[in-house]
């Protein structure tokens, strides 16, 4: 069994097709309206996953240290700006840490934990974030 065969194809008559013709279609005029601003935007409300909700981090909010998980691509001044949007604080501190994913053998089985790119967020005295 060879890879490569030594006969050549035999070429069949070509049929000669003539070029598609594009039309030039003029782009359509689009109506604008005002958008009806929230203050929040769609990039803040996905830089916060979720808030983190443990027994260290219940601890810390009794202290002006809250903690949320957010997105991976999430940096310090995205964060600050979206705890100013949503709720209506300026953050004193940002910290970030990021928990990377664990191998774990659970019950007989092996697994992953997933990562997690958390936030900590320290308040002034006298500023607080309720959850509902």
């Amino acid at each position: 069994m060879s890879l490569f065969s030594s006969k050549k194809k035999t070429t069949e008559e070509k049929v000669v097709k003539a070029p598609k013709v594009v039309k030039a279609v003029a782009p359509k005029k689009v109506a604008t309206t005002k958008a009806v601003s929230t203050g929040v935007s769609n990039a803040d409300l996905t830089v916060l996953t979720k808030p983190r909700v443990t027994e260290k981090a219940g601890l810390l909010s009794e202290s002006n240290v809250y903690t949320f998980e957010v997105s991976t691509n999430a940096n310090k001044f995205t964060i600050t700006k979206a705890i100013k949007d949503l709720y209506k604080v300026t953050p004193r501190k940002v910290n970030i840490i990021n928990l990377p994913r664990r191998k774990v053998f659970v019950r007989g089985k092996f697994g992953v934990q997933t990562g997690v790119k958390k936030a900590m967020v320290f308040l002034n005295k006298g500023d607080k974030i309720e959850f509902i």
